[in-house]
């Protein structure tokens, strides 16, 4: 259990950002929200997870591509709850093209957003962390940290900058209780997933089960989504005291595509 513990968790108003919440609520954990959306719709879900969780949920639109506005996230929970025991660094934008005709701002919209905002939300969380000697940090990442796809460069290169940062911040905190480790889903089934299905299957006119092995599933050996609630529950594992000799480590959840 995380009673008394208190999370920041980026992107966190959908998606695997807000099972990975919700699972940390459920847990005891006060909850910092954050990401984009409909200002009556957050406040509803905001409302709604803590009256259901009995803890404190808080809500900070924090746009997290620009490093100011990271810092002000981190101190409005620390305001808010006091301390900022657990960091789960889970927002990320996506773009696709090829190398040589890939955008430039996008290429840096996806650095800010998945790689510099871990970096400044890592950076402004550690030294509360420290002081009490205890704190964990959970970047998601991706399997594209440990595996690359045509087309996703910016992203790759992202993740994989994720799983380097993640792995220095866990040696140089070793011994003050504190640990950092990443999570590497492949596929998710999320919303924005099922629409993506949706999509493929007009675009190869095939039946949504077909996109879904044959397309979307091609490289996961299993064939199947990964749940968020998976994921949610090996983030609040890795914040508990049971895994406190994990730190450094890249852990694939992916159906077996890391495994090629």
């Amino acid at each position: 259990m995380l009673t008394e513990k208190s999370a920041l968790v980026t992107g966190s108003t959908s998606g695997i950002g807000l099972g990975i919440a919700r699972a940390l609520a459920r847990s005891g954990a006060n909850v910092m929200l954050n990401g984009f959306g409909d200002p009556v719709a957050i406040e509803t879900l905001r409302h709604e997870l803590a009256a259901e969780k009995g803890v404190k949920v808080f809500y900070h639109g924090a746009d997290v591509s620009r490093p100011a506005a990271v810092a002000a996230l981190v101190a409005a929970a620390e305001a808010a709850f006091g301390a900022v025991d657990i960091l789960v660094n889970n927002a990320g934008i996506q773009h696709v093209a090829p190398v040589d005709s890939f955008p430039e701002e996008r290429w840096t919209a996806i650095q800010d957003v998945v790689l510099n905002s871990a970096f400044h939300g890592i950076k402004a969380a550690l030294p509360g962390m420290k002081r009490r000697n205890w704190g964990r940090i959970v970047n998601l990442v991706s399997v594209h940290g440990l595996v690359a796809s045509s087309f996703k460069s910016a992203y790759v290169a992202a993740k994989h900058g994720q799983i380097g940062l993640t792995k220095t911040v866990a040696l140089e905190v070793a011994e003050t209780g504190i640990t950092c480790n990443a999570i590497c889903p492949g596929y998710v089934r999320t919303p924005l997933v099922e629409g993506q299905i949706d999509s493929q299957a007009q675009m190869h006119k095939l039946p949504r089960e077909r996109v879904v092995r044959e397309v979307m599933l091609a490289a996961q050996p299993t064939r199947r989504f990964i749940e968020v609630e998976e994921v949610a529950a090996l983030a609040v594992f890795l914040c508990g005291e049971s895994a406190r000799s994990i730190t450094g480590a890249a852990i694939p959840i992916d159906g077996g595509w890391s495994a090629r």
